[in-house]
């Protein structure tokens, strides 16, 4: 009999290119593979004020997630691994953890100007704590403003609010069809990246021993 998997996601248009990314890759293994995608709003979502450096390790982005996923009102949720807290609710595991699309911090400047090329005291916006302090080890001069919102606000802000550059994933980028828009890839030796940048995490219920191993398959390890 053919079932039906719930699968919870954020609703940003990334959130659910990273779905229909886990989906594809499952009709790879099991063609009748069924679904049905449940957006979800978690607090990170309505929070646009709040620095990512502040909150890095919670579960500010898949809080109200996991608590649909214990209720059981969906089967397995997917996140940006990078997303993911320090501490897995009581009751739910990483089914897998998929192998990173591209692990890379892109900058995406005005006039295109590569990170050696930006000008003294240049604007950068970036959001986590890693992104910053190693933007500052590699040149004082800049200005580091932090940002937040989804890459389609992260752009926006570039373009309208004065800023010379800003930080994000390579991977976003690409998954949103807008890697016309990497500058460059910034070299490990000036931005090292979260260990998880451009993978993705699938989350379910401890005991649903069945579906953790038909997910099992998308580990990229």
């Amino acid at each position: 009999m053919e079932r039906t998997y719930r699968i919870g996601t954020r609703r940003s248009s990334l959130a659910l290119k990273q779905v229909e990314e886990v989906i594809n890759s499952l009709k790879k293994f099991y063609r009748e593979f069924s679904y049905e995608i449940i957006g979800i709003d978690t607090y990170g979502d309505k929070d646009k004020f709040t620095p990512i450096s502040e909150i890095e390790g919670t579960d500010f982005f898949t809080k109200e997630i996991e608590e649909a996923l214990l209720r059981g009102e969906i089967d397995f949720a997917v996140h940006s691994a990078k997303d993911l807290p320090d501490n897995i609710p009581e009751g739910l595991i990483i089914a897998c953890i998929t192998k990173s699309i591209d692990p890379y911090d892109a900058l995406v400047s005005k006039n295109d100007l590569k990170i050696a090329e930006l000008p003294l005291a240049a604007k950068i916006g970036a959001s986590s704590s890693r992104r910053k302090n190693h933007l500052k080890r590699y040149r004082e001069d800049f200005q580091i403003i932090d940002i937040r919102g989804n890459i389609e606000e992260r752009l926006e802000k570039l373009d309208k609010d004065g800023l010379d550059a800003i930080v994000v994933a390579a991977s976003a980028l690409m998954r949103l069809g807008l890697e016309e828009r990497i500058v460059q890839r910034i070299p490990f030796e000036i931005l090292r990246p979260h260990p998880l940048q451009g993978s993705l995490a699938v989350e379910v219920k401890k005991d649903n021993k069945e579906l953790i191993n038909l997910l099992r398959v998308l580990d990229g390890k």
